[in-house]
């Protein structure tokens, strides 16, 4: 697992899920320009969180193959999702476990 910082984070994302890039660096400046405008660091400690979990995810692919299906399955709404929402619930603790946030 990466450091819980931008620059390694960002090394990760590249890395696993280069399409998601564009969202990552919007992200990060979106957190940036806020903790600014608001005088604190909680918009980039929900960076680090957010993305920290998202990379944990990613780390592994065929869990991430697994978290996109389920919600597939929430999404289209066709049989109960009560199941896969608990274990993509499941999957996103777990991760933040992993990634120490």
């Amino acid at each position: 697992m990466p450091a819980l910082i931008p620059e390694a984070l960002r090394a990760a994302v590249e890395r696993l899920t280069p399409s998601r890039m564009p969202t990552f660096v919007r992200d990060l400046v979106e957190a940036t320009t806020s903790a600014q405008q608001e005088q604190s660091l909680a918009p980039l400690r929900t960076f680090v969180h957010m993305w920290g979990v998202f990379v944990a995810i990613q780390r592994y692919p065929s869990r991430g193959a697994h978290l996109r299906h389920l919600e597939e399955i929430v999404s289209a709404g066709v049989e109960d999702p009560t199941d896969a929402i608990a274990e993509i619930r499941k999957i996103h603790a777990d991760a933040a476990v992993e990634a120490g946030v």
